[in-house]
This record gives structure tokens, sequence and C-alpha cells, in this order.
């Protein structure tokens, strides 16, 4: 249904409790953890696109010059034929990283904004 793209502690820590959610309510996911990223692998994350028709990039980074946005940039310029929806990124707020723990918590990407991004690229938002 999905094609989530991470890497880092993003996978275990983010990306794998969303999938535990998802999968409970029955929407299969298909996860790329990417091993480097210079070079980053284009060609595993599109034909991956082309079966699921959606992605969702999931990075601990600033949405500013993130490699979220050169995914979702190569993703749109070699795949864009195959997107359901618009490719979505969860990534840090654009805000400095506060200070206070609470607050750096809520900067951060989480389980429930990947899941509710993955919803909304399932046009299924409930």
């Amino acid at each position: 249904d999905v094609t989530i793209v991470t890497f880092g502690k993003m996978l275990t820590r983010v990306v794998n409790p969303a999938v535990e959610e998802l999968t409970k309510e029955g929407i299969n996911v298909e996860v790329i953890d990417l091993r480097t990223v210079r070079p980053i692998d284009y060609d595993t994350i599109i034909e991956s696109v082309k079966k699921t028709n959606r992605l969702v990039v999931v990075e601990e980074a600033w949405p500013l010059a993130s490699l979220s946005g050169e995914i979702a940039f190569m993703v749109q310029k070699k795949a864009f034929d195959y997107l359901d929806a618009p490719v979505l990124r969860i990534t840090c707020a654009d805000v400095p990283l506060p200070y206070s723990p609470t607050l750096i918590a809520a900067s951060l990407p989480n389980a429930d904004r990947v899941v509710k991004a993955v919803k909304e690229v399932m046009y299924a938002t409930k």
C-alpha cells in the first residue's frame, strides 16, 4: 500500500512502531532502510514506489536541504506517473532545537506522525 524510506535510528525508534500500528489496521507497508546515504539507492526506492504508488520519507533532520527533499525530488522526477499521492516527508519541526526534553520530543519525528502521514497518502484519514 505504501513505501516508507528511512535510515539510522529512525527505523527502530519511529518507523517500526508505526508499521506495527499500520499492520493492525490492515495497511501493508514496504520499509526501505537505507544503509548508505551516499550513494542513495534510488533504484530500490523507485521500484518500491512503482509497486505501492505512495511514498513517505522519515528522517531526523530539518526539512530544508534534507535527504528527504532530495529523495522526494528524484522519485517525482523518475516515477511521477506511478504516484497516486504526493510524497510526504516526516522530519524534525522547522524550529531551532529546544533545550527542554519535552520540547525536544515534540519536535522530533514520532510513530504517530508517521501513521498519520501514511493514512494521508492512502486517503484514509480516520
